[in-house]
């Protein structure tokens, strides 16, 4: 043979040695092979949420805008809207502001069927009372509502045996109010004078009821 063909037979010699020795090192891969395991993606952060009410979760702004929510008042309010979803603080404090006026200018004309209806029956009947006197008096009320200074909701309660919640608001009112007797003089008022009305009045509801609407259940100044 010449010296190039031993030199090759020699390199293949080398190469098959070293082959050989691979294997029995790193083995050999036949059938299913397990995939490598990557690290597992962390879970993404939910975005924020807008506060809301959560049972045993983040405060509800609808409430801390009125009071503290860890107060007896924040607490009753929270069950009220746990066992009633649609129930919000501040619709009812806009409805308040306008039963207001709609009780008060009643109660000045003379309108009994608006107030039973608004009124619990033990409110209604001073109410009623009042105006029976005032008409047996022959007194005529010419009333005019300016408006409402102030609305605050100052105490809620909630009673889980009866699902009756109660909310007391305080209102600061503005309006003209003339009585006149039967001949037409003015025994109370003045025409074009504003005064001051404040009163403190609590409304009810059954909150599993499926009626929305609250009823007077008590008054006071």
């Amino acid at each position: 043979m010449g010296s190039q063909m031993i030199q090759i037979i020699i390199l293949a010699a080398i190469a098959l040695f070293l082959i050989l020795r691979l294997r029995s090192v790193l083995g050999t891969r036949e059938g299913f092979e397990k995939p490598q395991e990557t690290a597992a993606p962390l879970p993404q952060r939910r975005a924020e949420r807008p506060f809301e009410v959560i049972e045993g979760g983040s405060v509800d702004p609808d409430i801390a805008d009125v009071v503290d929510p860890a107060s007896p008042t924040g607490q009753a309010l929270a069950e009220m809207k746990r066992v009633d979803r649609s129930f919000s603080v501040s619709d009812f404090s806009h409805g308040a502001r306008a039963a207001y006026e709609m009780i008060v200018m009643a109660y000045e004309n003379g309108d009994l069927d608006t107030l039973r209806r608004f009124l619990s029956p033990e409110v209604y009947q001073p109410f009623e009372a009042a105006i029976a006197a005032r008409n047996a008096k022959g007194y005529s009320v010419e009333a005019s509502f300016a408006g409402v200074r102030e609305v605050k909701l100052i105490e809620a309660r909630y009673d889980a045996a009866s699902h009756e919640g109660d909310v007391t608001m305080r209102f600061t009112g503005e309006l003209s109010s003339v009585v006149r007797d039967p001949e037409g003089r003015i025994v109370e008022g003045a025409p074009g004078e504003l005064k001051q009305q404040r009163d403190v009045w609590t409304f009810s509801r059954d909150m599993t009821s499926d009626n929305p609407n609250w009823q007077l259940s008590g008054t006071g100044g």
